[in-house]
């Protein structure tokens, strides 16, 4: 599908819809691929009888538009909004990935969603920029913060944390420092031992965790 923003791009995304669903999944991916790949990726959660909305951002894929940090949030909004005419508050599940927890943290402390899942997350984006360049679709991105220690104050939902010990992209230390610049309670860090940046899904203690989340 294809939704058109205020500024006239255009946002390309997929809206996974499955019988009787639990609630609906706003899932913002990682910054490698686009709809062709991430597509596939979240039929996971499809398969846990999830609806699941995933968009492309600004010169991924198939969508157009100018890119800004400030546009990626507009964005985020609109996607969110279009999900609210079509579920229940109580129904939505905001999911980050490395580049996408910016988006979902920020969209979180906007909203209130009924819980916040963070997936290989970072303090912010300036924070592991320093080392770690291919996190970046286009340089442009160095000038961009994603203060998501900033925004997660914000947010009142439960918010679930997965990183793992060996992630080469989002140091592991990332993760943890933004965990604990929260000050909720209904908070939860899920260190996966051994997990790389992109393999979290093949971890039994990952897989186990999610399942209870999304029961």
């Amino acid at each position: 599908m294809f939704l058109k923003t205020e500024d006239g791009a255009v946002i390309n995304a997929i809206h996974f819809k499955t019988e009787n669903p639990k609630g609906v999944i706003l899932y913002f991916h990682g910054n490698a691929g686009n709809l062709s790949r991430w597509g596939e990726i979240t039929e996971f959660f499809v398969e846990k009888n999830y609806d699941v909305f995933v968009m492309d951002y600004r010169t991924y894929g198939k969508s157009t538009g100018k890119l800004s940090e400030q546009a990626l949030y507009k964005d985020a909004q609109m996607c969110y909004d279009y999900i609210l005419e079509r579920y229940k508050k109580t129904e939505i599940i905001i999911y980050g990935r490395s580049l996408g927890t910016g988006m979902a943290t920020y969209l979180a402390s906007n909203n209130n969603p009924k819980q916040l899942i963070l997936e290989t997350p970072f303090y912010s984006l300036a924070d592991v920029a320093k080392g770690r360049f291919s996190l970046f679709p286009t340089k442009k991105l160095l000038k961009y913060d994603f203060p998501s220690y900033k925004y997660v104050q914000d947010v009142n939902s439960p918010i679930s944390i997965f990183h793992g010990t060996d992630d080469g992209v989002i140091p592991y230390a990332s993760g943890i420092k933004l965990f604990n610049s929260m000050e909720q309670k209904d908070k939860v860090f899920f260190t996966i031992e051994n997990g790389e940046h992109n393999n979290l899904i093949e971890f039994d203690s990952y897989r186990k965790q999610i399942q209870k989340i999304l029961l």
